[in-house]
């Protein structure tokens, strides 16, 4: 991706392709109807998009099937990328099964796993092997991302395994503060964190309906 381009915007174009998707490929939208998708205005989907050139026709919109070609592009999404999961228990089973990810590109080809009756066997058809195999099998099959989802207590280990053996990209499910060095890309996906964002949410909600309904004495 190209500097100084603020990382959100890459976030909004996955949010436009993830719509542009559901569309038909000849059909022509403006931006304003792509950035109601995500409740956003069209100057800020014109301007996500003047980061990496000049796309559409003034005045008549984009054609949904070109634009999702170069949204795919920009993403990096025209090519296969690989990787290795961490941690093969029910979480990282459930992610191993979905088809959404191969779908949209992502090949999870191995995962790494302490537990003895899965290594050297398949977990949802992706072998299982020791995590300090991780290098060697890492380079061996040019992976390019890594996925964490063992307990808190072993992942940073199994960050620093992964980085040791060439990953620069992470995504982490374990509910813990990884430290990973500067040129590794760690994104974090605290279920936990999202969940209890949502109770304060509700709480203070119900505060302010109870404030609403109260009776005003005189």
């Amino acid at each position: 991706m190209r500097q100084n381009i603020p990382e959100n915007a890459a976030v909004r174009l996955s949010l436009y392709l993830r719509h542009l998707r559901k569309m038909k490929k000849d059909k022509v939208i403006s931006s304003e109807e792509l950035a109601g998708f995500i409740r956003t205005s069209g100057a800020r989907v014109r301007k996500d998009l003047s980061f990496f050139g000049q796309f559409g026709t003034a005045g008549k919109g984009y054609v949904v099937g070109g634009l999702q070609e170069t949204i795919s592009k920009i993403l990096g999404l025209d090519r296969v990328w690989t990787i290795a999961l961490v941690g093969a228990g029910k979480l990282g089973r459930a992610l191993l099964e979905y088809p959404g990810f191969k779908e949209s590109g992502f090949h999870t080809e191995i995962a790494f796993d302490l537990d003895q009756s899965k290594i050297g066997k398949k977990v949802a058809g992706v072998p299982v092997y020791h995590p300090y195999q991780m290098p060697k099998k890492i380079r061996q099959q040019e992976i390019d991302m890594g996925v964490i989802t063992v307990p808190a207590e072993a992942a940073q280990e199994s960050a620093d395994l992964l980085i040791i053996s060439g990953i620069r990209a992470i995504l982490n499910f374990a509910p813990a503060t990884l430290i990973v060095p500067s040129y590794v890309k760690l994104m974090q996906a605290d279920f936990t964190s999202q969940l209890e964002i949502m109770a304060y949410f509700l709480s203070h909600t119900r505060e302010e309906q109870i404030l609403i309904k109260r009776p005003q004495w005189r």
